[in-house]
């Protein structure tokens, strides 16, 4: 793991849920939309200072493991932190988890490639990143 790991909680509201009153399984991908973007403010880098610097971090792969359901009105939290970076691109991991209970209900990663606003072609990570990164590795 690279650098630091955030969690946030997040209460599971009825339009979260199926007809089999779990939550749809594509909801997980906004949570871990909304941990990375925490992530990020943690690591001291929001999302609107990459692209006012002229960078983006589009999803190129996610992977999501269903272990558990989770239901309407549970307390949960999800966790983030960068499992891995290599040259253009970073994989960002994310577990959710019933708030107080170790148990892993979905586990994954989605991964993203660093792009230009302008040309939206692949560049190297920012070197602002890198070293926030660096100065929190606890790996």
């Amino acid at each position: 793991m690279l650098g630091s790991k955030v969690s946030m909680e997040y209460r599971v509201p009825y339009a979260d849920t199926d007809q089999m009153g779990v939550v749809y399984y594509g909801n997980y991908l906004t949570l871990f939309e909304r941990a990375r973007n925490e992530l990020m403010r943690e690591i001291g880098y929001t999302y609107r200072e990459c692209e006012a610097e002229g960078w983006m971090l589009p999803v190129v792969h996610a992977e999501l493991d269903y272990k558990s359901p989770a239901h309407y009105d549970d307390l949960l939290e999800v966790t983030a932190y960068i499992q891995e970076m290599k040259g253009v691109r970073v994989e960002i991991a994310c577990e959710v988890r019933r708030k107080g209970e170790e148990k892993i209900l979905v586990k994954g990663f989605t991964r993203h490639c660093f792009v230009s606003t302008t040309t939206f072609r692949p560049i190297p990570p920012p070197e602002r990143l890198v070293k926030l990164l660096s100065d929190r590795d606890c790996s």
